[in-house]
This record gives structure tokens, C-alpha cells and sequence, in this order.
């Protein structure tokens, strides 16, 4: 065998180790394929802040429409406040205008319409949940009654034993106490041992 016969069967062997010994590099467009481009993250990130400011808008809006439907509820609540209690007061205006009017009443027939009056008065005030304070009896208390004056009595002190005008209440908010006279202790009479002294001697 010569030497350039051996030198030909030598290549393909040399080929394949120098193949073996050089392992395939990654191909960078692999690598661009996974992440987007600086463009692609920009235009996204924009989306997401449009998207977020039109849902903040929306919830200002609505919040504002909120806002302004309590701001008209509290007027109207303001400005008819008393209007079932003006409609409740309507009979008792009329019977009012009607026992007027009625001409030769009779003592018991005018007697008996202001009674029937009183009644719709009274129920005008409790549909209002207005309600009386009457406290004949019961401990004086500053917060409800007003006291006139201390009147001696064998009630026990600071008992009410005269109410001179009723108080009344709005819920538990007092539109007027009550006028009242309340009890105070007895005066002892005074004792007569010295004057029956004097008069001995």
C-alpha cells in the first residue's frame, strides 16, 4: 500500500472525530422566538394602563352618581320631613272648622266635638311617635321635667305630686319638659316648751 492510499482511507475516520469533538452551538433565533421584543412588552404594557384608567374612570363615575343621588335623597328628606305629620294634622284642622261653623251648638254637642278632635290630635301625634310626659308621682328627674317650685307634702321629697303642664317627646328627643311642683319635706311645728316657761314664771 502506498502512501496516498493510506492517507485516503485515513480522511473519513478523522472526518468523524473532528465532528464528535465539536458539539451544534444553540442557534440564537431560538432564544429571540421565547422572549418578546422590547416592542411587543411596550405595546402590553400600555393595554393594561389603558384598561386600568377606563376602570378607575368607571369607578368614579359611579361613585360620583352615588354621591349625588344621597345628596338629593337627603333634600328631599329635609324639605318633607313633617309631610305625614302635616297630613295627619288635615281632620283635625277640619273637625276645628266644622264645629265652627255648626251654628246653636249645645254645651254637650261642642263638648263632645272637641273631645272627638283631641282624639285625632292625639293620634296624629302618635303616628309622629310623639308621646306625653305625665309624671304625676314619679321621681323628679331633671332630664324630663322642669320644676316650678318645692311644695310641702307627705309624698316622699322630690316626688312630682303636681303636674302644671305636660312635657312631650319626639322618640327619646324631649320637644318639652313637663312643668312640675315637687315635694319637699314637712316643716315640724315649732315647739311651745319655752313660752309655757315664760308664762309660769
Amino acid at each position: 500500500m502506498t502512501e496516498e492510499t493510506k492517507l485516503t482511507h485515513d480522511t473519513p475516520h478523522n472526518a468523524a472525530q473532528t465532528s464528535e469533538e465539536s458539539p451544534t452551538t444553540p442557534e440564537p433565533q431560538a432564544a429571540a422566538d421565547v422572549m418578546p421584543s422590547l416592542e411587543e412588552m411596550l405595546r402590553i404594557a400600555e393595554q393594561k394602563a389603558a384598561e386600568h384608567h377606563d376602570a378607575w374612570l368607571r369607578a368614579k363615575a359611579e361613585a360620583e352618581n352615588v354621591r349625588r343621588r344621597a345628596q338629593e335623597e337627603v333634600a328631599k328628606a329635609g324639605k318633607f320631613a313633617s309631610e305625614r305629620f302635616a297630613a295627619s294634622m288635615l281632620p283635625v284642622k277640619d273637625s276645628l272648622e266644622a264645629a265652627l261653623g255648626t251654628p246653636n251648638q249645645t254645651l254637650e254637642t261642642l263638648r263632645q266635638g272637641v273631645e272627638l278632635t283631641l282624639r285625632q290630635l292625639e293620634n296624629a301625634f302618635e303616628s309622629a311617635n310623639v308621646r306625653p310626659i305625665d309624671p304625676q308621682g314619679e321621681k323628679f328627674d331633671p332630664h324630663l321635667h322642669q320644676a316650678v317650685g318645692m311644695i310641702e307634702s307627705d309624698a316622699e321629697p322630690n316626688t312630682v305630686v303636681q303636674v302644671l303642664q305636660k312635657g312631650y317627646l319626639l322618640h327619646e328627643r324631649v320637644l318639652r319638659p313637663a312643668l312640675v311642683m315637687v315635694a319637699k319635706p314637712k316643716s315640724e311645728p315649732a315647739s311651745t316648751e319655752g313660752g309655757e316657761q315664760s308664762a309660769s314664771s
